[in-house]
């Protein structure tokens, strides 16, 4: 038997809005440009040792 589905919880909205919100900034802050917005931040290089990153 499988359950009825159930709509987002309010974190997962909540998470969504951060996201969409983050990619909206970043539309506005590089346009005109032609490489498309990437709103996930690349693994740390080692070149990257010095730099604290929050989570």
């Amino acid at each position: 038997m499988t359950r009825p589905h159930t709509g987002p919880t309010p974190e997962e909205i909540k998470e969504k809005h951060a996201l969409e919100e983050a990619l909206e900034e970043g539309l506005e802050e590089t346009f005109p440009g032609s490489d498309p917005v990437n709103v996930t931040q690349p693994a740390p290089s080692r070149a990257d040792g010095h730099v604290k990153r929050s989570d």
